[in-house]
């Protein structure tokens, strides 16, 4: 008879168990030196090998020939309690024996010498389920077991134990198994039962399990129907093909088409699916998304794995942190809202209308997304290709009553050279007109208010290493523009910290004194002393239409 993988592949050593190393080393030096607790507690998430290690447990301190911490597996003793056969091995559901009546028959069986092996042990799963006066008739077993007794508690839920339990047992918390880790291991399994497993879809196969074999290996017995399992196999075995019309919402979102969204949430809530799955699939995907986007080195491990990581990227540039951020908040928000009113489906279509337009909402998150828009969008204006007419110079005399046009005579391509009187005007009351299609574009040149640097060399190294040490510690709306070298820019110069940054609400973000407290701590634990920090705007030229420069009456153009 067929048996599932994660039945058939459950480690019976401990060296058999992966990703616990730390758990696994202790239990094996306890048992090759005698040193065993009489109740242990193993705490941690689904699949990680709590129970497992358990069995291992029971069955090395009581193999005739243990190996090195680890049960042969040959003796009667091992053999007698992997196949059921021991009855002093005694594994018990407390989700199904939560009643202190259940813990009192335990209590009176407990004192018996066990017939066959040398200790009787209790597996207790998922111990938290157990009723306080459950726990109360255990206590006392617990605190002064006989010698011949030993007892192992597993829970999901280390809160819900209370603490007399818990400072009579030994700790040990199983962690999440690395995604390397497993991916490793499903290509190891699949070998083994002859699957041909392309190693890119193992690592979704364990990015959807979460750190969980047991999900793992069950994912992997569910797609083993197909001969090649590939990342489409697995998205279509999963059922993940719907994650697909999230990610066409999401675009939709973006486009800002209200309409088009309301459409595709319509024909979703037409196939059956809840609103509440709906909007939970919305802001799974805008999960991975923030991931992508504030740690781009480590997305891959951090990420679900419900989305391709090249649509997240694409999504990611397409959107600021701020934008994000307003999402995931109005998503959740929807998400608490859903669960409290009988028309669940108006909620999330209000849901969907916020998300396509900032200007419903005017919550302060709204505010930043759409303040980041603006920026983002006027960064990407000032950064377009610049057309390649020549500019014209205006000069215009220090009296802003009295405007002078250039002479007819003078080449309108010429400059103003320091021989010429005329020159002599101060820099900030000169303009530029920029020709563009269908009028000249005249550009003003106003004068810096700080000048950069060119008495000294700046040290790159160092500034870099002082952003990093400071980015870990600023806001998130701060930590999404570091990374930004059109928005932030940090020179180390010997005399001072020189901050660039993007006018608007970067910039006097940056000023508020709490904000440059983090910049002096992290100069003072990169190079040993502080430094003064100089605050100054990144130089920007914003284009201006022509409409918008003729309030100035000293500004005449020429045709």
């Amino acid at each position: 008879m067929y048996q599932a993988l994660y039945r058939k592949w459950r480690p019976k050593i401990f060296d058999d168990v992966i990703g616990q190393q730390h758990i696994t080393e202790t239990l094996k030096t306890q048992v090759r030196t005698g040193h065993l607790s009489h109740a242990y507690i193993f705490i941690g998430t689904r699949g990680t090998g709590k129970t497992t290690c358990a069995r291992i447990l029971a069955k090395a301190v009581n193999c005739e020939h243990p190996v090195n911490g680890n049960p042969c597996n040959k003796c009667p003793s091992c053999l007698g309690i992997e196949d059921g056969s021991v009855l002093d091995i005694v594994e018990l559901d407390a989700a199904s024996n939560t009643g202190v009546d259940n813990v009192r028959d335990l209590r009176e069986e407990a004192v018996f010498s066990p017939a066959s092996v040398r200790k009787r042990v209790y597996i207790i799963d998922e111990v938290h389920m157990l009723s306080l006066a459950a726990f109360n008739a255990l206590l006392k077993i617990i605190e002064e077991p006989p010698p011949h007794l030993m007892f192992i508690l597993a829970t999901t839920e280390l809160q819900k134990v209370p603490a007399t339990i818990l400072s009579r047992c030994q700790r040990h918390s199983f962690h999440r198994i690395p995604t390397e880790t497993l991916t490793a291991y499903l290509q190891e399994i699949a070998a083994r039962e002859d699957l041909q497993l392309d190693k890119t879809a193992a690592g979704q196969i364990a990015r959807l399990a979460e750190g969980g074999v047991r999900d793992a290996l069950s994912i992997l017995d569910q797609c083993s129907g197909f001969g090649h399992i590939t990342t489409e196999t697995v998205y279509e075995t999963m059922g993940l093909a719907g994650n697909r019309n999230t990610l066409g919402l999401m675009k939709q979102i973006l486009r800002k088409d209200t309409a088009q969204a309301l459409q595709l949430f319509q024909k979703s809530w037409m196939d059956g699916k809840e609103p509440a799955a709906f909007l939970g699939e919305l802001s799974g995907l805008l999960r991975d998304v923030l991931i992508v986007k504030a740690a781009k080195a480590g997305a891959d491990d951090l990420i679900t794995g419900n989305f391709e990581r090249d649509e997240l990227n694409a999504v990611a540039a397409s959107m600021t942190g701020e934008q994000v951020l307003y999402m995931a908040d109005t998503l959740q928000d929807a998400l608490i809202r859903i669960r409290q009113v009988r028309n669940p489906r108006t909620v999330a279509e209000i849901c969907i209308v916020r998300l396509c337009d900032t200007d419903c909402s005017d919550s302060t998150s709204a505010l930043r997304a759409r303040i980041s828009a603006l920026e983002e969008a006027q960064h990407h204006k000032a950064l377009s290709p610049e057309r390649t007419e020549e500019t014209v110079t205006l000069r215009v005399p220090p009296e802003p009553a009295v405007a002078t046009a250039l002479p007819e005579q003078q080449d309108i391509h010429s400059s103003v050279t320091a021989a010429d009187p005329a020159s002599e005007i101060p820099q900030e009351e000169e303009r530029q007109v920029q020709p563009a299609e269908p009028a000249p574009k005249l550009i003003r040149q106003e004068k810096s208010q700080e000048s950069p640097r060119t008495d000294s060399v700046f040290d790159a190294g160092q500034a870099a290493v002082i952003i990093k040490e400071a980015k870990e510690k600023l806001p998130m709306e701060i930590r999404f523009s570091v990374d930004d070298p059109s928005r932030f820019r940090v020179r180390l110069y010997p005399q001072e910290l020189l901050i660039e940054a993007a006018p608007g609400f970067l910039f006097e973000r940056l000023k508020k004194p709490e904000i440059r407290a983090v910049f002096n701590s992290a100069a003072l634990a990169v190079l040993g002393n502080t430094v003064p920090i100089r605050l100054t705007e990144l130089r920007r030229e914003a284009q201006k239409d022509l409409n918008d420069l003729r309030q100035f009456p000293e500004v005449k153009f020429i045709s």
